[in-house]
């Protein structure tokens, strides 16, 4: 029992690191590993430090107000924004959703083939994992949900610790890189993807309704968050500089199952060493991704949950009341179910379309949340003296913004360059072959 009163401590913090570390972050960091070594340590913990101030931000403004942030935005902006909301976070589970289960799909194989058809396999695994992450939440609620991904996120941070460890590194390449913020030549984009892979986009949400069930509020809840953060997002910082270094020792290439591809060049670097090292890993990118789609099917409800309770409300004409416990509650459920099978469909979309769909759609919601948190955290009428932001956490979230904005707008342009460059190739082809008739 006092294991589980420690993971309750300390659990919101490590939950919302671990759902936000996808395999789509996790493989970013081990290909920008490959690419440029370890130069671009330093990304991992600056992520970090950056995710840390946004979702304390968030549990400041629930410890201040003892509102979630989505009801800030209801009572505080305008509604419009809350309809907007709705409709991006419909799109952005799709994306997601379909990312996970194929994620999952890719682990599942990786550990066991049980088809001859890799591609079949998949399909069966992550229709398996996204069934039995609605079955352990619809049926064990919090509590079970909460010893589940601790399970997880031991295999996920052992394994890939362990396995880094054993490929070894340089320690004066590794303090270097750890210590000395450097961009090496064309290492722009791997630091960015580094950067903004840390910890996860629209779950960070989720932590205000995780606190919420361990019954924190005041100042002493919020030193509680702050402290949880602090753990959760060391330990995500220590799996993305395992990753860049697992990365640094191996050669691999973009394809539909690079998680596998990895693996086997773990594997095949490593001499004797390497049939045990290869298991380790499997079973951390397992850990990882199967402990990211619990958390979005345990957490995202929540906020589904929020609006329409909100807006129950709001219709009435009386100030927003919502219930204690959302894990019972009919519109919760409708969408864990929604998510857990109206993903599956995405399982026959490729694996690296569905990865960079969920990281796009990602991008668009931060640079939104540190705009509201600078809004909304700043007014002393809203939040009180005691909750405001300092000048230092300010011009933090003032360069999350426009970081963030940055990442969004290159990502939206290179992936409609792109786009543009495949469909004039197919002309071109199509071209070719009716001349050539």
């Amino acid at each position: 029992m006092r294991q589980w009163k420690w993971i309750a401590a300390i659990g919101p913090g490590i939950l919302i690191a671990a759902t936000g570390v996808g395999a789509g972050d996790l493989l970013t960091a081990s290909l920008g590993g490959s690419a440029v070594g370890l130069t671009i340590l330093w990304a991992a913990w600056v992520g970090g430090v950056l995710k840390w101030v946004l979702n304390e931000g968030i549990a400041r403004w629930q410890m201040g107000t003892e509102t979630t942030v989505l009801e800030g935005w209801t009572d505080k902006l305008h509604a419009s924004i809350r309809w907007a909301f709705l409709l991006y976070l419909l799109v952005w589970t799709v994306f997601t959703g379909g990312a996970l289960v194929n994620a999952c799909g890719v682990a599942g194989t990786g550990l066991l083939q049980i088809t001859s058809d890799i591609h079949t396999s998949k399909l069966v695994w992550g229709a398996f994992h996204s069934l039995l992450g609605l079955v352990l939440v619809w049926v064990g609620g919090f509590k079970l949900f909460e010893k589940m991904m601790s399970v997880c996120i031991g295999v996920m941070f052992t394994a890939v610790v362990v396995t880094a460890v054993l490929i070894g590194a340089d320690a004066s390449e590794l303090v270097t890189g750890l210590t000395v913020p450097r961009i090496p030549p064309d290492g722009l984009g791997w630091v960015l993807g580094v950067l903004g892979g840390v910890g996860g986009t629209v779950t960070l949400l989720s932590y205000g309704y995780w606190v919420r069930e361990e019954g924190r509020s005041g100042e002493s809840g919020l030193r509680a968050c702050r402290i949880d953060l602090a753990i959760g997002y060391a330990m995500t910082a220590v799996f993305g500089v395992c990753m860049i270094v697992i990365g640094s020792k191996v050669e691999i290439t973009k394809g539909p199952l690079l998680a596998l591809d990895l693996a086997g060049e773990i594997s095949s670097s490593m001499g004797h060493a390497g049939q045990m090292a290869k298991w380790i890993f499997l079973a951390g990118f397992w850990g990882a991704v199967f402990s990211s789609l619990l958390g979005v099917w345990q957490s995202v409800p929540y906020l589904f949950a929020d609006f329409w309770y909100l807006g129950q409300s709001a219709t009435r004409g009386s100030t927003p009341k919502v219930p204690t416990d959302f894990t019972r509650t009919p519109p919760y459920r409708i969408y864990l179910l929604a998510i857990a099978v109206g993903s599956l469909p995405m399982l026959f979309m490729p694996v690296a379309k569905a990865q960079l769909a969920y990281a796009i759609m990602g991008s668009f919601f931060i640079p939104f949340l540190a705009a509201t948190l600078l809004v909304m955290n700043n007014r002393r009428s809203w939040i009180g003296d005691a909750y405001r932001n300092g000048p230092l956490i300010n011009l933090i979230l003032m360069a999350i913004l426009v970081f963030f904005s940055y990442v969004l707008v290159d990502k939206t342009r290179k992936n409609i360059s792109g786009f543009t460059l495949t469909k004039t190739k197919q002309v071109e082809s199509a071209s070719e072959e009716i001349n050539s008739r």
